[in-house]
């Protein structure tokens, strides 16, 4: 075989080695990512100094790669792809520079007044860059920040390319420190709080010897090279003439994008001086300036608004944003108030505190505590004054106004006895408040009114209770001769009243019985008037009754007469209907023994049927020789053969006939008396 035909197969896959390892330079960047660029082999060597080669060196190369298809050579070049850095809304990111000039000794965070971009490694560096923690910070949004330079602190993450340990270390103990002064948040100061924001910077110069405060600084909007608006600018700060420490200027309600690395902020309360108030300043910076209080006073100066020392204007009431690192405010009643030298008493002010009854000694040897109260005003313009002399109103009541007081009721106690001190109380306290005017008056104050209490007993004890006894005592015996005084003036005065009652009454009683005869007298005569008319009215009624009587008799008779007359017709016209019916019914039955048989039959069976009585007898006994057994009869048959005899009917005929003459004679006459009465009755 030949060389050619050899060496052709090699080449051919040595040709295809090559084109595969040059294809491996190609390289990918999403849209989302960042590529930065390591240059492993150069022709120039490595670098000197930092990490970025700025000059094509080996090491980190300053431009980055974005999104899509790039091409670097194999094995000269790494890509190392990370990804863009977010910061989210309302939140507040932390630069750290690896690379760029180094830091003087006075300087905290790295300058960008003039190297400004993060966004471009290059420039930052050109620009004369320093590396460390940036004065300048992100706000919200999404950078595509060289992380191989430059590491990125977030609240959530820490964007940046990993070196080594160690310094992964410091950028946690940064982001920490950053969290615990809530550096990724803004400062918010809300109206409803009350609150205000004294601000302390970490960076610039350090305050002159013997200054507490930082000036204010950028107080003129206009003038943009040292606005710093409200330390949100750092450089501009500084260029300003800002300092470190803690600031006069302070935050009032708002939202701040501050570095917290750069400063911080403490919030505390607004000064509110309530109304019956004034706010006294003395201020701990400021200019030294005139004393405005006059050669002759010696407690103190009293300076211009502004400078430092006593104010010798008050600040009246409100809301102040006052920092009271720079100064203090001191409270100054402008109302009336009471100091009470007592100690189970004391004002809300707690001014009085510490002061207790006054001890005395009397003129005759007792020794009382007196209590006592004074009503103070202050007049607002004169409060400066105050409080340039003694520093506080407490200060005045217990080294000045106590010993004062106390001082001055000593001196009246020595003067009078126990019981003129208890006695004359009131001219006591009329003098000493004409008096210790004068005395408050040297102060600045002005003393409205001395009120002085009951004295009590002092370390002997029991000695006022003692002559407040014999006291008492005293004016009820006095007391008792003036209510006997008066009982004896009261008797008389109540005889005389008992007299003048009684005569009161004895004439109401003439006036009663004079009233009694009138009331009888008319009653009288109403009652004869009354008695009258009874009588009249009886009278009237008797006669009317006798009338209706008689007429009632005469009706009543005339009615019995007619009905006599009716009866009598009715009797005749029925006697004689029921003599025609006799008449007629004897005609009837054949004539009267007839009529009489069938009577005395008809009452014969009544009689049998009401007794009971067998008509038939149950037992025949016989007699005789009759035919068939029925010789002797019956009862029944001898009775109606008897009562149907001949003889009977005989004696019955001529009887009847007599009687019956008889009664039609007396019938026929009585009918023609009464037919005749009742013609006569009816005529």
């Amino acid at each position: 075989m030949s060389l050619v035909a050899f060496l052709t197969p090699s080449l051919g896959l040595l040709l295809l080695f090559v084109v595969l390892f040059l294809l491996t330079g190609i390289r990918y960047i999403p849209n989302n990512k960042i590529g930065i660029i390591e240059k492993r082999i150069s022709g120039k060597g490595s670098i000197k100094s930092g990490i970025i080669a700025l000059d094509g060196e080996a090491g980190f190369q300053p431009n980055m790669l974005r999104g899509g298809l790039h091409y670097l050579m194999p094995v000269q070049y790494a890509v190392h792809v990370l990804p863009l850095v977010t910061i989210p809304q309302g939140k507040v990111g932390y630069v750290f520079a690896r690379d760029g000039q180094l830091l003087p000794a006075s300087q905290t965070l790295a300058s960008n007044e003039k190297a400004n971009d993060f966004q471009d490694a290059a420039v930052f560096l050109k620009a004369g860059g320093q590396r460390g923690p940036q004065r300048k910070i992100l706000r919200e949004g999404t950078y595509a920040i060289h992380l191989s330079q430059f590491v990125v602190l977030a609240e959530e993450r820490v964007y940046g390319l990993a070196l080594d340990k160690p310094e992964e270390e410091l950028f946690r103990r940064m982001a920490l420190l950053i969290k615990e002064r809530d550096g990724f948040n803004p400062v918010v100061i809300k109206g409803h709080d009350d609150m205000l924001g004294i601000v302390t910077v970490h960076d610039g110069p350090s305050l002159p010897q013997g200054q507490i405060i930082a000036p204010t600084v950028g107080e003129d909007p206009t003038n943009a090279a040292t606005y710093h608006n409200s330390f949100q600018d750092p450089e501009r700060f500084l260029a300003a003439g800002g300092q470190r420490g803690r600031q006069y200027q302070a935050l009032v309600e708002g939202t701040y994008y501050i570095n917290r690395l750069f400063a911080t902020v403490e919030l505390v309360p607004k000064t509110v001086i309530e109304v019956g108030n004034v706010g006294v300043v003395v201020s701990y910076t400021g200019a030294i300036g005139t004393d405005l209080s006059g050669e002759q006073y010696k407690h103190g100066e009293l300076v211009q608004k502004g400078l430092r020392g006593v104010w010798s204007e008050g600040l009246m009431p409100g809301k102040y944003a006052f920092n009271t690192y720079a100064g203090k405010v001191n409270m100054v009643p402008t109302t009336n108030f009471i100091l009470k030298w007592n100690k189970s008493e004391s004002g809300e002010h707690k001014y009085d505190e510490n002061l207790a009854e006054v001890s005395l000694i009397t003129k005759d040897a007792f020794e009382p505590s007196l209590p006592l109260s004074v009503v103070v005003h202050i007049d607002y313009r004169k409060a400066p004054l105050v409080i340039q002399r003694f520093g506080d109103i407490k200060r005045l009541v217990e080294q000045t106004l106590d010993p004062m007081v106390s001082a001055y009721f000593k001196n009246i106690g020595q003067t009078r006895t126990l019981i003129q001190l208890i006695q004359d109380r009131s001219a006591i306290q009329q003098i000493a408040g004409d008096q210790m005017k004068e005395k408050f008056a040297q102060y600045n104050l002005e003393l409205q009114e001395v009120l002085i209490g009951t004295p009590t007993s002092g370390v002997a004890g029991g000695q006022i209770e003692q002559i407040l006894t014999q006291l008492r005592s005293r004016q009820i015996a006095t007391e008792q001769v003036e209510t006997y005084n008066r009982q004896e003036v009261a008797a008389v005065k109540e005889r005389e009243l008992r007299e003048a009652e009684q005569r009161a009454r004895q004439q109401a009683q003439m006036t009663e019985s004079e009233l009694s005869i009138v009331v009888q007298s008319n009653t009288g005569k109403a009652d004869l008037a009354r008695a009258q008319q009874e009588a009249t009215k009886i009278q009237t009624l008797a006669s009317a009754e006798a009338a209706k009587v008689r007429i009632m008799g005469e009706g009543e008779a005339a009615k019995v007469k007619l009905i006599a007359g009716a009866d009598a017709e009715r009797a005749a016209r029925v006697g004689i209907a029921q003599a025609m019916a006799i008449e007629e019914q004897v005609r009837a039955y054949g004539g009267p023994r007839f009529q009489l048989t069938q009577q005395v039959m008809n009452r014969f069976a009544e009689a049998i049927q009401i007794s009971k009585v067998d008509v038939v007898p149950r037992v025949v006994v016989g007699g005789g020789n009759g035919e068939g057994g029925n010789s002797n009869g019956n009862v029944m048959e001898a009775l109606l053969t008897m009562l149907l005899s001949e003889k009977v009917g005989a004696d019955l005929t001529g009887a009847a006939a007599g009687a019956r003459s008889a009664d039609a004679e007396a019938m026929r006459k009585k009918i023609r008396d009464g037919m005749t009465g009742t013609d006569q009755a009816n005529g």
